[in-house]
């Protein structure tokens, strides 16, 4: 252990290494069938689960809100919350479900968020989340990380965000990730606070060299492979990659292992769509729908010829019933007709 109690093993630096590209927590989005297309578009990039809260943690049904398959690691999960002690008991909870990482949501803009007294509004009480951090530290063996705003309404960033990051790393936190944007709690929605709030990239970079013994990564606005390897060669640690992660899966994540981690060759669309049929099975044989999984993979084919079609036959089918592997191949006929003809 290190002195401020987080996790010294060789799991930390593997999970340095994956978070040296991450797949954004998306409401909605970043469930058990997202990841599991992610990770088989990748190996090694970290991801996350949905923003859970920590007394639907404590009091939910755990295996819904928090089961995942081995394949999935590493896997981090994001809690919501601003209760200490309910933090801890949820991050201990989660530990022992096996997640790697225990994240707290400092980001989130939505009103449901605020009124909850978490996500973004807590950028406005660095001590609670300093105390936040430190009980969830206490309470289990997993590394806790922390993914925020700049600031929030009219705060000035670059004052609130060292402030901010200097009371949580003196709590024990290590690793962070900052949206580079502000986030306007009153007047914008959460989909605007993802676009209209202007991105300091240079203010992250510039904690990097106020922070260097932090693990510091970046989200907001990055869309692209080259763009994140442009911002590791810049000397951050790690990007985390949101929308387009999901939008356009093969642009964002299908060369990340081979680019960022040397390790073997970019991954193939259609291998991908292979490697998800056994898992699309099994989920349909216990009475699950292929829309559930297939709603994830509609941007598989992004920018590719036959995308379209194979993104309208799934979109139109997987919902009905009886809806199966065949559709599935069906879907696929389109860009692999198109492949065939290149």
């Amino acid at each position: 252990m290190t002195e401020t109690g987080q996790p010294e093993t060789q799991k930390e630096s593997t999970l340095d290494s994956a978070a040296r590209l991450a797949v954004a927590p998306m409401m909605d989005w970043t469930d058990r069938h997202c990841r599991m297309f992610h990770r088989a578009i990748s190996r090694n990039a970290l991801l996350y689960t949905e923003m859970v809260t920590a007394p639907a943690v404590i009091h939910g049904d755990r295996d819904k809100l928090l089961g995942f398959e081995a394949r999935e690691h590493p896997l981090a999960l994001q809690l919501g919350g601003s209760d200490p002690a309910q933090l801890a008991q949820a991050a201990s909870i989660g530990a022992d479900w096996g997640y790697d990482e225990i994240n707290l949501n400092c980001g989130c803009p939505s009103d449901r968020v605020q009124s909850g007294a978490f996500g973004a509004v807590l950028m406005k009480s660095p001590d609670l989340v300093a105390d936040c951090v430190a009980a969830m530290i206490a309470a289990q063996p997993v590394e806790v990380t922390v993914k925020c705003r700049i600031g929030v309404d009219d705060q000035t960033p670059e004052y609130v965000l060292p402030d901010f990051l200097s009371k949580i790393a003196a709590a024990g936190v290590r690793r962070v990730t900052i949206h580079a944007r502000k986030a306007w709690l009153q007047g914008l929605s959460p989909k605007d606070n993802r676009e209209i709030p202007p991105l300091d990239y240079a203010l992250v970079h510039a904690m990097k060299a106020a922070f260097p013994q932090l693990h510091l990564s970046i989200n907001g606005g990055i869309a692209t492979l080259a763009a994140a390897q442009a911002e590791l060669a810049q000397g951050l640690d790690g990007v985390m990659i949101g929308r387009a992660a999901y939008h356009q899966p093969m642009e964002a994540l299908g060369a990340a292992d081979a680019a960022i981690w040397g390790d073997g060759l970019p991954a193939d669309a259609f291998a991908v769509a292979e490697a998800m049929k056994p898992y699309i099975a099994h989920h349909l044989e216990n009475g699950g729908r292929l829309h559930q999984i297939t709603r994830h993979m509609l941007g598989l084919f992004h920018g590719q010829p036959g995308a379209r079609r194979f993104r309208q036959i799934l979109s139109e089918g997987a919902t009905r019933d009886g809806a199966g592997l065949e559709l599935f191949e069906s879907a696929l006929s389109a860009p692999r007709e198109q492949a065939n003809e290149a």
